[in-house]
């Protein structure tokens, strides 16, 4: 009962960070906007610094993209019931990670081995794993006839 609360209380975590990161991503956008219309006039120095700060706040609308799709990824696989699961050998992921880092999807071991080898990861998530075969015998599983039950 404690992790469903624990998933419980990260679900609103996730869910007021993507409306803050919404919010801010379109204050950026809308300031850059301005920035364009505005740096019309000015010596070459005026233009050197406009264009260094329309640099640096496309970095940082960058940087909140790429958080609004990993709170979004997260989200969804809330709503799909693999929240908290570690996409790579499906274990739990430990609550005390997770309120860490809400969006992580990789279990501190599986996290380690993709940092240490930059291949590691990228092999298990191209991976066709769409029929398996446990060896034992000739028979092919295909996961579309499998029924898969998720809480919701």
């Amino acid at each position: 009962m404690a992790r469903r609360d624990a998933l419980l209380r990260l679900h609103k975590t996730l869910s007021g960070r993507r409306t803050e990161l919404r919010k801010r991503l379109g204050a950026d956008l809308a300031e850059m906007g301005a920035q364009k219309v505005s740096s019309a006039s000015g010596d070459a120095a005026d233009a050197a610094f406009d264009s260094s700060g329309e640099e640096l706040s496309a970095q940082l609308a960058e940087l909140e993209a790429r958080e609004l799709n990993q709170v979004s990824r997260a989200l969804l696989r809330l709503k799909q019931g693999t929240y908290g699961l570690c996409e790579v050998c499906s274990c739990k992921i430990p609550v005390t990670r997770m309120n860490v880092l809400p969006y992580s999807t990789l279990c501190i071991k599986c996290q380690r081995e993709a940092e240490g080898d930059s291949s590691w990861l990228a092999g298990r998530r191209n991976a066709n794993w769409e029929s398996v075969s446990d060896g034992s015998d000739d028979r092919e599983v295909r996961l579309s006839d499998l029924e898969m039950g998720y809480s919701r």
